[in-house]
């Protein structure tokens, strides 16, 4: 088959450059606390595995945190000055990568049923879709916080799949990092990735999917065959 039977898409890196909004929200945090703000361009390498990591990343001021780390006293009060200034910023600036609509576009029309699995949390997700006009597309949305697990654990793809009755091994994940081809690995899917978006300042080459595309409009004129 040369289309999927359901196309899963990650959001923030894949479908929409969020950064600038996310940068806004992560510096107002941090000048909040009395700290220097982080840019946008340290923002852009910390994004992917949802907000609580996000504002962690940020209050150490590194990418890579110790899983077996306490978490920074300042943890709580953090989290709850970004998403304030986050739920004020979402969308503001943000805007659909080229090609995107197109491909959205294509698949409606091929009636390819669409999710977005995302590990943005809820809150943020349906606003962001809301306000960029994408959300019309999607008949499944699994934000971060749907379920206990986010990606790269298996569990919101699989959900999906579920939703929708479509088996996971006529899915296809389309994302820009290694967290989604871990996940689709993990829930037997194929994997597309993106070249343009956050994958914690690695080569998306380095993540082992099996396509990987400048554009996604690429995926009309030359479709991953399952």
């Amino acid at each position: 088959m040369s289309l999927p039977a359901l196309a899963l898409f990650d959001l923030d890196g894949t479908l929409v450059d969020s950064v600038p909004d996310l940068a806004r929200a992560v510096d107002q945090m941090l000048l909040a606390l009395g700290r220097e703000p982080a840019g946008e361009a340290q923002v852009r390498d910390w994004v992917g595995n949802g907000a609580e990591m996000l504002v962690r990343r940020a209050l150490a001021g590194r990418l890579e945190i110790d899983p077996g780390q306490a978490p920074d006293e300042l943890l709580g009060v953090a989290l709850d000055l970004f998403k304030a200034a986050y739920a004020q910023a979402n969308g503001r600036t943000s805007r659909v990568y080229d090609g995107v609509e197109a491909l959205l576009q294509h698949y409606r029309a091929a009636g390819v049923p669409m999710a977005v699995v995302t590990n943005k949390p809820g809150a943020f997700t349906q606003p962001l879709l809301d306000r960029l006009r994408l959300a019309d597309y999607f008949a499944v949305v699994v934000s971060g916080d749907t379920l206990a697990q986010k990606k790269p654990d298996p569990a919101p793809l699989l959900h999906a799949c579920e939703q929708v009755g479509a088996p996971t091994a006529q899915a296809l994940m389309i994302g820009d990092s290694r967290i989604d081809v871990e996940a689709a690995r993990a829930a037997g899917c194929a994997v597309v990735c993106v070249s343009y978006g956050y994958n914690r300042g690695e080569p998306i080459a380095s993540a082992g999917a099996d396509r990987i595309v400048d554009s996604l409009a690429e995926l009309i004129d030359t479709p991953f065959l399952l």
